[in-house]
C-alpha cells in the first residue's frame, strides 16, 4: 500500500483527514462527526468498514452511500492509474481504501476508519490533520499482540500530527500514549479536557433526541472534541439521525441488533440493557473470545439462538455449545422471530447481515 500510494499520489487531491483507530467505536464516532460536518455544510466523506449488506455501505459521501455508478466510474479511473501487477498485488481492503480516498478528493473533510491495525493499516498511508482514538482493548490478538502494551503502540504509532483519546478501559494506553507523544514530539490529548459546561449540556439534549445508550453518548462526546479542535461551532440540531446502523439500533419493538464481537463491546451493551433479559441471536468467529463474552451477557440471556453463518472463520458448532453449556445457558438452533419474545442480535457483521437476510424474507 504505502509503495503503490506513493507512486500514484501525484494524480490525487488529499482532503482534510481524520484518522479513527481504536477497537471499539470507530464506525459511530466517525458517523457522528461526518454527519455534523454535513449538516454544517462541509462536503463530507466517511469510510467505514466492514459493510453489513451492500458494499456501497463503506463509502458514505455527503449524506449517503456512495452509488454504483460513482463506483464504477471511479473504479474504471482507479486501475488507469495502476498497473496491472499492481491492482492484482493490492488486497481487498487497500484496493477499496484507495478507491475510497479517489472519490473523496472534492471533500472538505473525510473521516477515514482504520482496519483492524493502526501504524500498518491502509488508512495510514495518508497524511492527515487529526486522529481519534476510541477505546483500546483486545481483540485481533493474533495481528496486534496479546497484550494491551502491544495492541496500543501499534495503533498510537498511526498518529501523525495530534490525537484526542476516547475514555480508555486500560490504564497501559495512557502510559503508552505519553510514550508515543514524547517519541514522536506530538500531541495526544484526553477527550473530556477539551469540552466546556455548554458542551455538555448540547451532549445531553443530543442523546436524548437519539435515544444514545451509555457507550454511543461516549463515541458522540469523542467526535464533538474533534469539532472543538477543528474550531468548528456547532448545535444540537446538527446531530439529527446520526446514528450508524448496526450499532444497537432497534431494528422493530422487539429486536435489537449489534455488530459488536469482543468483551469490550459485550460490557457497553450489558450496562445498556442490564434491566431486561433477551433471547440472544448468536455464533462466533474461530478467534474471538466468546466464552467470556457469553459470560459477560449472561445476565440478561434467556436462552440463546444460534444463527447459521456461512464463513469459514466460524467456530464449530460442537466447540461453540460446548462454551453455552459450561456456562449453563440453554441454547437451540435459530428459526424465525416471535413478536412475543425480545431479540438480541450480536457477534459479528456476519451474524447481523444472516439474521437481516433472513428476516427481510
Amino acid at each position: 500500500m504505502p509503495r503503490v500510494y506513493g507512486r500514484i499520489k501525484k494524480f490525487l487531491k488529499l482532503p482534510k483527514i481524520i484518522h479513527v483507530v481504536g477497537t471499539n467505536g470507530k464506525g459511530t464516532t466517525g458517523r457522528f462527526l461526518a454527519s455534523a460536518l454535513h449538516s454544517l455544510g462541509f462536503s463530507v466523506g466517511h469510510y467505514t468498514s466492514p459493510h453489513i449488506l451492500e458494499f456501497n455501505e463503506r463509502i458514505w459521501l455527503d449524506g449517503n452511500n456512495v452509488t454504483n455508478v460513482r463506483l464504477n466510474d471511479a473504479h474504471s479511473k482507479l486501475l488507469s492509474l495502476l498497473t496491472p501487477q499492481e491492482a492484482e498485488t493490492l488486497s481487498y481492503f487497500e484496493y477499496t481504501t484507495l478507491l475510497a480516498i479517489y472519490l473523496y478528493q472534492e471533500c472538505d473533510y473525510v473521516v477515514f476508519e482504520a482496519g483492524l491495525g493502526g501504524e500498518y493499516d491502509a488508512t495510514s498511508v495518508f497524511e492527515n490533520i487529526l486522529t481519534l482514538v476510541t477505546p483500546i482493548d483486545f481483540d485481533h490478538e493474533a495481528f496486534l499482540g496479546s497484550d494491551i502494551d502491544s495492541i496500543a503502540t501499534t495503533k498510537l504509532n498511526a498518529v501523525k500530527r495530534r490525537a484526542i483519546l476516547a475514555k480508555q478501559p486500560h490504564k497501559e494506553v495512557i502510559t503508552v500514549a505519553k510514550r508515543v507523544a514524547q517519541q514522536k514530539e506530538i500531541l495526544i490529548e484526553r477527550y473530556d479536557g477539551l469540552l466546556n459546561e455548554k458542551d455538555s449540556v448540547k451532549i445531553t439534549k443530543i442523546a436524548q433526541n437519539n435515544n444514545l445508550s451509555h457507550y454511543l453518548k461516549e463515541n458522540l462526546m469523542l467526535s464533538i472534541a474533534a469539532l472543538k479542535i477543528l474550531d468548528i461551532d456547532y448545535e444540537v440540531e446538527h446531530f439529527e439521525n446520526a446514528k450508524l446502523f448496526g450499532r444497537l439500533s432497534q431494528l422493530s419493538t422487539n429486536v435489537l441488533i449489534d455488530v459488536g464481537h469482543n468483551t469490550l463491546a459485550a460490557k457497553s451493551i450489558y450496562e445498556t440493557l442490564k434491566e431486561n433479559k433477551y433471547i440472544l441471536v448468536y455464533n462466533s468467529y474461530k478467534d474471538k473470545n466468546y466464552k467470556d463474552i457469553l459470560h459477560i451477557l449472561k445476565p440478561i440471556i434467556s436462552h440463546i439462538e444460534i444463527i447459521d453463518v456461512k464463513d469459514e472463520r466460524i467456530e464449530k458448532r460442537d466447540k461453540l455449545t460446548e462454551a453455552m453449556k459450561d456456562l449453563e445457558i440453554e441454547y437451540k438452533k435459530f428459526q424465525r422471530v416471535s413478536a412475543d419474545e425480545d431479540y438480541l442480535v450480536f457477534g459479528s457483521f456476519s451474524v447481523v447481515e444472516a439474521f437481516l437476510k433472513e428476516y427481510r424474507e
